[in-house]
């Protein structure tokens, strides 16, 4: 039986346009899955940001203390520079110093070299020298005080040991992260409050939030020098306690929001 020669053209022209329709079909999947997973850049969008503050009141204070001590043997002047730093230690531990927030921060022992100048004769003069005379033991602690109201009678009483340095006062919020967080919450505030006038005035409605940005501006702790601490002639030699304020710290939180809409 002989098929019409129409009918082969017909199939064929079919078969033609499903490979093709195949053909197109695939390459519009394949360019698709490029986007799988993938945010595309919204078009209808505002942008809003917020500032909050929050102010801290410092609640400790941190300092350090050191003793150096010279000797001809490294063992003596170990024995003088532990008789100081231990007594130093006590007078913390007794001011209500937990174990916790006393550490040793270095422990250090070298040569100790006394540059001499050499005695010149008629015939000659022989060059000046370096000459290592003993050792140097030096030990540093730094301690955390949780109890502000002791913190000037505490140094009082460790400047009346023999400590040499006691420096780098320093304030500071134990949990920063409270504070940090009420900044944040007054920063978001203040940007929801702007893009929901803002959607209104536009006529248009906020519908998700697309992406968030922070930028926190936490202080650095503040620094105090300790100067020396003079003596009251009329109080038995006894030195005056310093007066320790503690001041305020202000933390800034700005956040930047973009909310899609429609």
């Amino acid at each position: 039986m002989n098929i019409p020669t129409k009918f082969w053209n017909a199939v064929t022209t079919a078969f033609i346009l499903l490979v093709v329709f195949l053909a197109v079909a695939s390459i519009k999947e394949l360019k698709s899955i490029s986007y799988v997973g993938a945010n595309p850049s919204m078009t209808n969008t505002i942008n809003v940001s917020g500032t909050g503050d929050a102010v801290a009141i410092p609640d400790i204070a941190t300092f350090s203390f050191s003793v150096t001590e010279t000797a001809k043997t490294v063992a003596l002047a170990q024995a003088a520079m532990t008789t100081k730093v231990n007594a130093a230690m006590k007078a913390v531990k007794d001011g209500g110093v937990a174990d916790k927030d006393i550490q040793t921060t270095s422990y250090s022992i070298n040569p100790h070299y006394e540059y001499q100048n050499s005695v010149c004769t008629t015939y000659s003069c022989p060059p000046s020298k370096s000459v290592l005379t003993g050792y140097d033991v030096s030990e540093s602690v730094q301690v955390k005080i949780r109890d502000l109201a002791k913190a000037g009678t505490l140094f009082t009483t460790i400047g009346g040991l023999g400590v040499q340095n006691v420096n780098g006062l320093t304030f500071s919020v134990d949990n920063p992260d409270s504070v940090n967080a009420e900044a944040r919450a007054e920063a978001i505030s203040k940007a929801q409050s702007k893009a929901n006038e803002l959607a209104k005035q536009l006529g248009v409605s906020l519908v998700r939030i697309v992406s968030f940005s922070e930028n926190n501006n936490r202080p650095s702790p503040m620094v105090y020098g300790l100067g020396v601490m003079k003596a009251d002639s009329t109080a038995s030699n006894q030195a005056i306690a310093p007066e320790i304020a503690t001041g305020e710290q202000k933390i800034t939180d700005t956040v930047d929001i973009t909310y899609e809409i429609r």
